[in-house]
């Protein structure tokens, strides 16, 4: 990163000022709007990534004066509404991040704008239904009532109703929710000997996350037979909320401080202990890692949570570059499309799960490195779902490539999406850490 002060500098992000009235000041986010829309359309640069760019282009160029003066300031929420934070601009694409002089952060701006929307009351019943997980899925999770809401899920006549009332696309193959929950049926704790002179953190704590406690489960309990088989001590979060992402996606802030208050003491906890604290969704691991910490940089507790935690592959790799990791193989996985989603690139970590996978023998990775298009809700909701499947497109080609065994993805949603966007196919969908469960023999 080039800064015209000089020198070259890694790019930095600066604190989420959210609770100042002037993040709210709708004329000077207007401005700030202008000001950054006008140095993307000089570049362009990031127009392959998303829809929001090409929105804000296409305004730009079939405007009066072919530049974003002839755009109309009500159309600037437009290009924020195709805008669903996956961060890839920022962090793989725009040259102009902080520390350089123009300090473009283009999500984080979008961010802004969402929750201006949000606290005008702009954001309707279904938005703010589908960002709700946990009363969703302590709900929907329970037996009986697990069980009529899949059957719905799957009725043609219900989801164009849906599609109709509440606007969720009467096409978008939905989760199931399981009737048994992660959190109720996983051990809640397992002890190993702690081997003396472990670099790396030598006992776990899962935060099961809202998907994986209420519509696949079974991602959980996978991952504790893989610290089970490794024999490294864990215990189950003991009490949990939403990470707090889809709150953010919304605009919600008030929403996403409040989740925090529910879990940060418990996790700080932990943290302070020596646990190394693991999630099985990219998002939420995101979430610890760095929009709180941006939205709480003066909390000493985020902090402590944001060093604790790890993406589960991240953890494995540094516990096998410590020696520590088992890696006798009883099953090839064979032919293995694999996707890297948005929220684990984000991360900065390196393509662990890939590192992991490719230990096995017999087995042949096809890496995919691009945006799925799905992103949490925005491609559930009926005005987006056409553009979910377009930007999705390169990616269902690329991951049908060589006629794989499995397809696979960190993100459990975007699994579903590319398994929805390829149509008919032999291959198994199957989340990496069953994959290396399977590999295992376990």
């Amino acid at each position: 990163m080039t800064s015209r002060e000089g020198g070259l500098k890694a790019p930095t992000r600066h604190a989420i000022e959210w609770q100042s009235q002037d993040f709210y000041d709708e004329a000077k986010l207007e401005q700030e709007l202008h000001r950054v829309f006008d140095i993307c359309h000089g570049c362009r640069r990031c127009v392959s990534l998303c829809t929001s760019f090409p929105t804000l282009f296409d305004l730009i160029d079939e405007g009066k004066s072919g530049e974003v003066d002839g755009v109309e300031k009500k159309d600037y929420w437009k290009v924020v509404d195709q805008c669903y934070l996956c961060d890839l601009c920022y962090m793989t694409k725009c040259p102009y991040v902080p520390p350089h002089d123009w300090n473009v952060d283009y999500p984080h701006l979008m961010l802004r704008a969402k929750a201006v929307k949000f606290r005008k009351g702009e954001v309707g019943f279904r938005d703010k239904l589908l960002s709700s997980t946990d009363a969703m899925g302590k709900l929907a999770a329970i037996p009986v009532v697990a069980q009529t809401v899949n059957a719905v899920n799957s009725n043609g006549v219900a989801r164009a109703a849906m599609d109709k009332v509440l606007g969720i696309h009467k096409d978008r193959q939905l989760p199931p929710y399981s009737p048994s929950r992660f959190r109720n049926s996983a051990a809640q704790s397992r002890q190993f000997e702690v081997k003396n002179g472990e670099r790396t953190p030598g006992k776990v704590a899962v935060f099961s996350t809202c998907y994986v406690n209420y519509n696949e489960p079974g991602i959980g309990h996978d991952l504790l037979k893989l610290l089970d088989h490794n024999e490294i001590p864990y215990q189950i979060v003991e009490k949990e909320a939403c990470c707090g992402m889809p709150k953010l996606e919304l605009g919600d802030l008030e929403g996403v401080a409040r989740l925090k208050v529910l879990n940060i003491p418990h996790l700080v906890k932990l943290a302070r202990e020596g646990y190394a604290i693991l999630t099985a969704v990219p998002s939420c691991t995101l979430m610890f890692k760095q929009e709180l910490p941006l939205l709480f940089p003066g909390d000493a507790d985020v902090k402590a949570v944001r060093e604790a935690m790890f993406d589960p592959f991240e953890y494995f790799v540094l516990r096998h570059r410590d020696g520590l990791l088992k890696t006798e193989f009883k099953r090839e996985l064979g032919r293995v499309s694999y996707h890297i989603p948005c929220h684990s690139r984000v991360q900065n970590v390196g393509q662990k799960t890939r590192e992991i996978l490719q230990m096995v023998p017999g087995t042949t990775l096809n890496t995919v490195e691009r945006c799925s298009g799905h992103d949490g809700t925005w491609g559930v909701k009926s005005e987006f779902f056409a553009n979910s499947m377009k930007i999705g497109r390169p990616v269902f080609r690329q991951m049908a490539e060589d006629d794989p065994d499995y397809i696979s993805s960190d993100c459990a949603i975007a699994a579903r999406h590319i398994e929805q966007g390829m149509g008919e196919t032999r291959a198994r969908k199957e989340h990496p850490l069953t994959l290396l469960r399977i590999a295992y023999g376990l």
